[in-house]
């Protein structure tokens, strides 16, 4: 007798019930930080050695070359367009639409990305898929210089249907006191200088999933405008990260005064955030050379270029306000590190904060 109730006993402990058996899985979250270490490892930057398991990430505003830093936060998702890429599978390039999303809005500031943080939810770890993710994110941060110092990954069974996901990233730069924008100088006469989009970026792929059901696509279909690339692929196009060239153009002249991330909202809501009061810009739209993919949108879903512009970036992911006398030399700066730089408009006296359009997007 009592050697059954002792293997009773035993089989009730070995069969007791385990957190895998909750649905989360220690193990693979354990593997998974072995696989994304040489990805972090590689973001390392001065001011971080980018080392991965301790309870939070550190930095050396010092070993970063700052004196008298002013610190600047940002953070974002990257919205429904996750939607695609898990549809797809194609996880690695929201990993740059994320980081992209945060460090854009720390350079309008005139601040340099120094550290990213990322956070990670899902139902049930995936382990090669979290990968392609963090290796994007690690690729966003080698292109804005940021360094990829910690994160969150969170398995949460019951809360996300299988293969979901959702992402969150947070940014950290610093710009030395009294260099931030927009500066006060903004003025009438100002010349507004655009950058040219990789396409839709991460906004506003709500409309564009409609589009493409109304459309009667899949992803895996031909893109309508683009020869050669599925559907998916093309709206895939990581969002473009302007630091880079943006910090090589405040550091080699004087004439930058405020710059513009041109995200949900599109021009009209996103510009008026850097001007001073009592003033409009005023903006050619037959200037911009609208992308394939924004064409297709507006013809297909038969949206008008109002809704169009407030909804998208329509081929223009940031606006940089010049001094006019500099404005030659700053658009040369940019061109010289393989920017496209289109003359969009300038800055009028009157209005208050907005946006005035002249002539017709091209779509």
């Amino acid at each position: 007798m009592s050697q059954d109730t002792t293997s009773s006993k035993d089989a009730q402990a070995s069969n007791g019930l385990t957190y895998a058996d909750a649905g989360v899985d220690i193990d693979a979250g354990n593997d998974l930080v072995k696989k994304i270490s040489p990805l972090v490892k590689a973001t390392s930057r001065p001011g971080a050695d980018s080392e991965i398991g301790g309870f939070g990430g550190l930095f050396d505003l010092k070993g970063a070359g700052f004196t008298d830093p002013i610190l600047v936060a940002a953070n974002d998702g990257v919205g429904t367009k996750l939607k695609i890429a898990i549809e797809t599978g194609q996880h690695r390039t929201v990993g740059i639409d994320l980081v992209a999303m945060c460090v854009n809005d720390l350079i309008v500031q005139g601040a340099e990305p120094l550290f990213f943080l990322d956070y990670y939810a899902t139902g049930a770890l995936d382990v090669e898929t979290t990968t392609d993710v963090v290796a994007g994110i690690a690729d966003g941060c080698r292109l804005s210089g940021a360094a990829l110092i910690g994160g969150e990954t969170a398995e949460m069974p019951g809360m996300y249907a299988k293969g979901d996901y959702d992402l969150a990233g947070f940014a950290v730069g610093a710009a030395e006191r009294g260099s931030l924008l927009p500066r006060p100088d903004v003025k009438e006469g100002d010349f507004l200088l655009g950058l040219t989009s990789s396409g839709v970026h991460s906004n506003g792929f709500s409309m564009v999933r409609k589009i493409v059901e109304i459309a009667g696509l899949e992803w895996s279909s031909e893109a309508p405008f683009a020869d050669g690339k599925t559907l998916g692929e093309c709206l895939m196009e990581p969002t473009r990260i302007y630091v880079k060239p943006l910090l090589t153009a405040l550091k080699t002249t004087n004439g930058i005064k405020a710059l513009a991330h041109i995200t949900g909202g599109g021009l009209p809501e996103n510009l008026p955030r850097v001007l001073p009061k009592e003033t409009t810009a005023r903006i050619d739209l037959s200037a911009i050379s609208v992308p394939p993919v924004f064409k297709w949108l507006a013809q297909a879903g038969g949206v008008a270029e109002s809704e169009m512009l407030r909804t998208f970036n329509c081929g223009i992911g940031m606006v940089v306000v010049v001094e006019e006398d500099e404005a030659d030399m700053v658009s040369a700066a940019l061109q010289q590190v393989g920017e496209r730089v289109v003359t969009l408009g300038r800055i009028e006296t009157g209005g208050d904060k907005s946006v005035a359009f002249d002539g017709k997007l091209d779509i």
